[in-house]
């Protein structure tokens, strides 16, 4: 049995030590519980919403079947309500007519001749479910009858899979469901049997391998080019990989780099370059970000600092990592500091909405005069309430996290092309995740590069508003009759880019 000093000070400082350790395990238990059966997110996941906004929208529309078909009165309210709210069908799409005339063109009262004095004309969208087809191509031969080998054919022209069954368009629609759909390719190789088709799961893997080393240069040409920029997002996600050596997976990394002007009106394009590695060492970003120069708005991670060792890059911090440390302490019970930094830090939120879309001299003006002293007032009442505290705490980590960045964090008041947070890139890693979930993981190192290749494609499309199917179509198309390398920067995805009038459908 221990055996308690004397010295009542000495007995003070045991039990204070004590205390703080006790309350520094209970901030751990709770947050592991959070963990393992709490939301992972301050607010409900976009996807999870959806869902269940769809669940309420059947519900209703149930019901509203119901009652419409016991009142015709409903029913035809119901009907001209919708016609006003579905907007307006693209133009690009197809018509086909039906007319529905009456039988008989005689007046009922008379029986004379009826003319026709206008019409009611309505529209509904239709679908033709996806089909397969066979391309047949033939080559005739030709030759001369005087000449023994005067035999002439046309050559054939050059495809993405040599010797392969599919289109360059097929090929393409297997890469847009796996990285942009999240759909495994043995769950591709199912859909492909119900119509009949045997593509076994392999085949698809070996076009999908090719079809990545086609596409190489051009990932390689849009990380070039986004490393042109004054200012980029970093972030990185795991990707785990199959380790056939060991019987198990390995844990790689898929690094970020993305671009995204647009809050301040810049004119350079957006997008999104991954890049596999297997590991996280630091070294990894500084060979990725070879040649950059400009600020890099990054997480905590402490291997970008390396970067930052140079004069060449500036990092700014990522005020949303630091609320959420603040909000981790405060919904898991009392915490009154924790829930005053929280309304601190959303002052500076809710005046980044007054002035998203504006331009970055005026988004510095305002900054300067509104989130400075904000920003003036919190960095003091941080030091002083850090000093009031366990040094051991939860809550002391989530303030020093603050403080050691403090340059960072603050360094987007004197800049307006420099956002508050870095959620640009962690919106770029979400469908990264989505086809990790799907997938579980990479078969190996090289998968992790073919993964990234395809995915940069695909996200910058997203972001540019380019259909990803038609651009990888036509992409692997140009590559296989040969697109000159010097040209290659009319194959990134914003070359595709246009600004189509699209209104809603419904």
């Amino acid at each position: 049995m221990q055996t308690l000093p004397d010295d009542p000070e000495l007995l003070k400082a045991m039990l204070l030590a004590e205390r703080a350790r006790a309350e520094r395990l209970e901030q751990i238990i709770k947050a592991m519980q959070r963990h393992r059966f709490g939301r992972r997110a301050e607010s409900l996941p976009e996807d999870q919403l959806l869902l269940g906004l769809e669940e309420a929208e059947q519900t209703e529309a149930a019901e509203g079947a119901q009652h419409e078909q016991a009142d015709l009165a409903e029913r035809q309210s119901r009907a001209a309500q919708r016609r006003r709210n579905r907007g307006s069908l693209p133009a690009h799409l197809p018509r086909i007519e039906t007319i529905i005339d009456i039988e008989d063109p005689t007046c009922p009262c008379c029986r004379n001749a009826l003319h026709r004095i206008g019409e009611d004309v309505s529209e509904r969208l239709d679908i033709v479910p996806a089909q397969l087809r066979v391309l047949v191509m033939r080559r005739p031969k030709s030759a001369c009858r005087h000449c023994e080998d005067g035999v002439v054919q046309a050559p054939a022209p050059a495809r993405v899979i040599e010797g392969g069954l599919p289109t360059d368009a097929l090929v393409a629609q297997v890469l847009v469901s796996k990285y942009a759909d999240h759909l495994p390719l043995y769950r591709q190789s199912q859909i492909y049997a119900r119509q009949g088709i045997t593509l076994d799961r392999s085949t698809l893997a070996d076009w999908v391998g090719r079809a990545a080393w086609h596409l190489r240069p051009v990932h390689e040409r849009l990380l070039a080019q986004l490393k042109t920029s004054p200012r980029l997002f970093a972030d990185e996600t795991t990707a785990p990989v199959l380790d056939p050596g060991r019987g198990q997976t390995k844990t790689g990394q898929l690094f970020a780099y993305a671009r995204d002007d647009r809050p301040w009106g810049g004119t350079d394009p957006p997008g999104v370059a991954y890049v596999y590695a297997p590991d996280r060492k630091a070294a990894r970003p500084i060979e990725h970000l070879c040649g950059f120069a400009g600020v890099l708005q990054v997480d905590g991670y402490s291997g970008y600092r390396a970067l930052a060792g140079g004069n060449q890059v500036t990092l700014a911090f990522c005020w949303a990592h630091v609320r959420r440390r603040f909000y981790e302490l405060a919904v898991a019970g009392a915490a009154p500091i924790a829930s005053e930094a929280l309304t601190r830090i959303a002052e500076l939120y809710r005046i980044e909405s007054e002035i998203r879309s504006m331009s970055a001299a005026e988004r510095c003006r305002i900054r300067q005069a509104k989130s400075g002293p904000v920003l003036d007032a919190l960095e003091p009442w941080l030091r002083g309430k850090l000093g009031l505290i366990s040094q051991k705490s939860k809550l002391a980590e989530a303030i020093r996290y603050a403080l050691v960045r403090w340059d960072g964090l603050t360094r987007f008041v004197d800049d307006g092309r420099i956002e508050i947070d870095s959620n640009v890139v962690e919106r770029a890693i979400r469908p990264l995740a989505l086809t990790r979930k799907n997938a579980l993981f990479a078969g190996s190192d090289r998968g992790g590069e073919h993964w990234a290749i395809i995915a940069s494609l695909v996200e910058t499309c997203k972001l540019c508003g380019v259909d990803p199917q038609a651009y990888l179509a036509d992409v692997l198309s140009r590559i296989a009759t040969g697109h000159l390398n010097t040209r290659i920067d009319d194959l990134l995805p914003w070359a595709y880019a246009t600004a189509p009038d699209l209104k809603a459908v419904a």
